[in-house]
């Protein structure tokens, strides 16, 4: 094949959990192609500390997983979607082991091994099984380890996708894919791919807000793409803010798991005396948006710049035992979780919607595939709760590839390639501190008036901002080269105003979604997703 054209059977963007087992799951029938924009590693699953909710105990069920989820969707999960994703679980479990994932495990009264099955928020159950407190760096470095065996399977790496290509009918609309457009970020210029299938497996986007828990990488690429080919999305409104990340000026976006309120691990305030109990009878194991909430609460009433999560009380050989990672990280910024409560604050972790796809993983767009965070499933609702999410990327990667599958084996016509990139019309940028200002100033205006609450008044001043930093990077966007800087900044951008327009239309608080203006539930109004349909279709338009 051409260096500078690729063409292949399926171009999956991203490597997480459900970018590598769709690879793996393909690799006997096609020629696959990974692009990632870092190294393979680096996603959100590798970071990813807690594990994955399974029903693996005789004590537990399936009709217990589903009523915990929709309990924790606050009314917005599809049923019939919670069913097929927990009735999986076992499964992708298994399939996981048979990679060679090594989950923790204990021995029973009766001398034999079994899992060590944790509790989070939300479940009624212990149901999690996990790898120590680095579940998703055991289950990425395997996946890693068996997609770079294949040799059907081409890695791109270091490459930043850029845009879908897609065929149009006489409308103008997208109507079937042929490939995209990707950023070789090492050798600096754009390659255009080709295939009868793309998947975007490329996670969510809370880099949009200026404190998260998650990598650089969850720039919402994938949405955003997504977006203007044509897909429509759902759910954007609804971002989940992880109650308990380090506060630390050099951690950044150091997670404390929610395995440790889990295992008894207990919030304080300042004054070392408890506070969840004074919002939800469920305390710390309530579901992450009340405890979030909370949280902020009482940094706001108390003017405390954070509260703090206290598991000392377990003792040494415990937390060791259960929590060696954050153990030895927390302590290389000082603190000592076996002795001393963390100091925590809220910070955005997960995107509850995406791109609106099928059981299959198909998008509005024949041949475009979506799967993982990316997506909007139904699974999540008003909010995740705590582990269901690599466990949805594992069965719906399954799904999609069942689905790909059989086409190909019935025959696809191949796609005319897109055209080379053009690059005759634009300049080397002059300005690249346009792209670090409006990155600061978009991050800012999502945490400050579009974050865990917010309010009419809010929302308004934020979609207004968003209107004007649009047109800037778009006119920056059509005159200067691309470079991954830009290309992240106007995605963002994107999945910002779709956030704003989510927020600004559900008049009601619901799960992740809590605005002064309505602090009441509405049943009656708005029981339903909240769906964002593309007006026009700016694909097929290169620099």
């Amino acid at each position: 094949m051409p260096a500078n054209h690729p063409e292949f059977d399926v171009l999956i963007v991203g490597s997480g959990a459900a970018g590598l087992n769709l690879a793996l799951e393909l690799a006997e029938f096609a020629r696959v192609a990974v692009i990632t924009k870092s190294e393979l590693k680096e996603s959100n699953t590798y970071y990813a500390q807690g594990g994955i909710a399974a029903v693996l105990d005789e004590h537990d069920s399936v009709e217990s997983h589903i009523q915990d989820t929709l309990i924790a969707g606050a009314g917005l999960c599809d049923e019939d979607t919670v069913r097929f994703v927990v009735e999986h679980g076992r499964e992708a479990i298994e399939k996981l082991v048979a990679y060679g994932v090594q989950f923790t495990q204990q021995t029973t009264s009766e001398g034999a091994p079994e899992y060590h099955l944790t509790r989070e928020g939300g479940h009624s159950h212990r149901r999690v099984v996990h790898a120590a407190d680095a579940t998703g760096q055991a289950i990425e470095t395997t996946l890693e380890q068996r997609v770079r065996e294949h040799a059907s399977i081409t890695l791109f790496e270091h490459h930043n996708a850029v845009d879908l290509w897609c065929d149009r009918d006489t409308g103008g609309k997208s109507s079937r894919i042929t490939g995209l457009y990707a950023l070789d970020i090492k050798a600096d210029r754009v390659k255009a791919f080709t295939a009868p299938f793309v998947v975007l497996a490329t996670g969510g986007v809370s880099k949009v807000y200026r404190y998260t828990s998650n990598p650089d990488i969850c720039t919402g690429d994938g949405i955003a793409m997504a977006w203007r080919a044509g897909c429509r999305v759902a759910n954007m409104e609804f971002t989940q803010f992880h109650p308990t990340c380090l506060y630390h000026s050099k951690a950044k976006s150091f997670l404390i798991s929610e395995a440790v309120r889990g295992e008894g691990g207990l919030l304080l305030g300042p004054d070392g005396k408890r506070f969840m109990d004074r919002f939800d009878p469920r305390g710390e194991l309530a579901p992450r948006d009340v405890v979030a909430r909370a949280i902020d609460f009482e940094m706001k009433r108390l003017g405390a710049e954070c509260m703090y999560l206290d598991i000392s009380h377990k003792g040494q050989a415990f937390i060791e035992e259960h929590f060696p990672m954050i153990y030895e990280n927390t302590k290389k910024f000082g603190f000592d979780m076996t002795k001393e409560p963390l100091p925590v604050v809220p910070a955005a972790h997960y995107t509850c919607g995406g791109v609106m796809v099928d059981r299959q993983g198909r998008s509005d767009v024949d041949g475009l595939y979506a799967i993982g965070e990316v997506t909007y499933t139904g699974l999540h609702g008003a909010n995740r709760m705590a582990s269901n999410s690599l466990l949805e990327c594992l069965v719906y990667s399954t799904s999609a590839a069942a689905d790909i599958r059989e086409r190909l084996a019935h025959g696809v016509d191949r796609p005319a390639p897109p055209p080379q990139w053009d690059e005759s019309r634009v300049t080397d940028s002059d300005e690249d501190v346009v792209i670090v200002h409006n990155w600061g100033e978009l991050r800012r205006f999502m945490w400050d008036y579009v974050g865990i609450v917010r309010t009419d008044k809010r929302l308004a001043r934020a979609q207004s901002r968003i209107d004007l930093l649009q047109s800037e990077i778009n006119e920056y966007y059509g005159n200067f080269r691309v470079s991954s800087d830009l290309l992240e900044l106007r995605n963002l951008a994107v999945c910002a105003e779709l956030i704003i327009r989510s927020a600004s239309a559900r008049k009601e608080s619901r799960g992740l979604h809590y605005t002064l203006n309505y602090p009441n539930t509405d049943d009656a109004r708005q029981l339903h997703p909240t769906r964002l349909t593309p007006k026009r279709c700016p694909i097929n338009e290169t620099p």
